[in-house]
């Protein structure tokens, strides 16, 4: 191993034990390092929070400022309905990488949801969402949603629920359950559990008649946060962990165990709308929303510290694309 592999190495391991408490392996170069020539990929950041989601290469600057080397925005799509190239994506706030980066899942707090193939731009899924906040695949080309919305109709509705879709039909729902102002949805893969964050606590649910026309959840656990305000849920890679942001502080939440504590470096941060670990060189990127806003016009980094400027961007969230896993 060279002196700059070394150095990663211990760099990782020191990150994992901090934050798993000496629960995960160590990454390895087998089970971490991307493949030669791959290294750039796992340098890109994918930024949500206005009309536009984008990916940044932090390997590459131009103008002084991370090169910008992906772009989508709804109104340019010709295979959207018409009824979704306006304020329905107008506030992006979910960018998830899946499909090993090939497809991005976003969602909007103007409701809408779709699934966007990288290489093309294209949708291949979209829906209406009441305030859509976050998505994630499911086994059988299924996704699932979770909203954030209000009571608006008559007779009363909850629009605050975890929706079921087929990935294969645009806008057709198979199932909905409550969750009450719901932020985050997360499907694990692992333990096979869809685990759904509301307002107040954490919920995991299992897969029923999946194999069916008519599938549902089966909610098996719910476990209280430590405060109200569950805002961010996202895993951290090879671990039984989650970070989890409320409404003034960052914890880690292990699946496992299914109990909380302070996040090790941003414990005491609050308004923090998205985190993501980079799964290969343990490197953290977060948003906090600044000047009372909802946004920011900059990503922080930790392990190494920096910050990048975005000016005039209402930035919400922003993930690595990297596998999550």
């Amino acid at each position: 191993m060279s002196v700059t592999g070394a150095v990663a190495f211990v760099v990782v391991s020191v990150l994992v034990w901090a934050l798993c408490a000496s629960v995960v392996p160590p990454l390895s170069a087998a089970a971490g390092s991307p493949a030669a020539g791959q290294t750039g990929a796992f340098q890109e950041l994918i930024v949500c929070g206005g009309d536009e989601v984008y990916i940044l290469d932090l390997a590459r600057e131009e103008n002084g400022k991370p090169k910008k080397v992906w772009s989508w925005r709804a109104q340019d799509r010709s295979e959207l309905p018409w009824y979704l190239h306006g304020v329905e994506f107008a506030g992006t706030d979910e960018c998830k990488p899946v499909d090993g980066g090939k497809k991005i899942l976003i969602t909007s707090s103007g409701s809408g949801v779709a699934l966007v193939e990288r290489e093309t731009g294209k949708a291949l899924f979209w829906a209406v969402a009441e305030n859509a906040h976050s998505a994630d695949m499911l086994p059988n080309d299924r996704i699932a949603v979770a909203t954030s919305g209000h009571e608006i109709e008559a007779p009363p509705r909850n629009p605050s629920r975890l929706i079921v879709y087929d990935a294969k039909a645009p806008e057709k729902e198979l199932y909905s359950t409550d969750l009450p102002w719901g932020h985050g949805v997360v499907w694990d893969d692992q333990r096979q559990l869809l685990w759904g964050l509301s307002t107040h606590d954490v919920r995991a649910y299992r897969l029923a008649e999946w194999e069916t026309d008519h599938p549902s959840l089966e909610l098996i656990a719910i476990v209280d946060l430590p405060e109200g305000g569950g805002h961010d849920m996202y895993p951290l890679p090879r671990s039984p962990l989650m970070t989890i942001t409320t409404s003034r502080h960052c914890w880690v939440f292990d699946r496992d165990k299914r109990s909380f504590r302070l996040h090790p470096q941003l414990g005491e941060t609050g308004f923090v709308s998205g985190l993501s670990v980079n799964p290969v060189t343990g490197q953290i990127a977060y948003v906090q929303a600044e000047g009372g806003n909802w946004w920011a016009e900059r990503v922080r980094f930790m392990n190494p510290d920096k910050v990048v400027e975005l000016a005039g961007e209402r930035i919400y969230k922003a993930r690595w694309n990297a596998p999550i896993r």
